[in-house]
Order: structure tokens, then sequence, then C-alpha cells
């Protein structure tokens, strides 16, 4: 599994790197950046978290072919 963000739904609240500071930075105008690695095993009930109760849906989780 991987992390993505919807760069147009986003709003730079920036619950999702509070809940994952060890895969979303953020940048300079407050809007979350993610690698698009895959998420290792102990982090991803706090990334499905973090997709779950992003206030605009902005954070997905999706299947890798890793």
């Amino acid at each position: 599994m991987r992390i993505r963000i919807d760069p147009v739904a986003c709003d730079a609240y920036g619950y999702c790197a509070e809940l994952l500071p060890e895969l979303v930075a953020i940048d300079e105008w407050g809007y979350p950046m993610v690698d698009g690695k895959p998420v290792p095993a102990s982090l991803l009930a706090l990334a499905a978290r973090a997709a779950k109760e992003c206030p605009r849906r902005a954070v997905m989780m999706e299947t890798t072919n890793d």
C-alpha cells in the first residue's frame, strides 16, 4: 500500500502530517508531500487513519504492485 494526496482536494489542514510525520512532509505553503514509496507495515494503521480522517478526503490509500 502507498498513500497519495489529491492536491486539488487538499486544503492544507496538515492533519495527515501530524498523524504520519514519517511519511508526510509539509511544503512551504502548508500542503502535504509524499514520496510514493510503499507504506511500511508498522505504519499501515496510521496511514489508513490519515486517509479516513482527512477533512477533505484528499489522502488516499492505493494498492501497489511491489
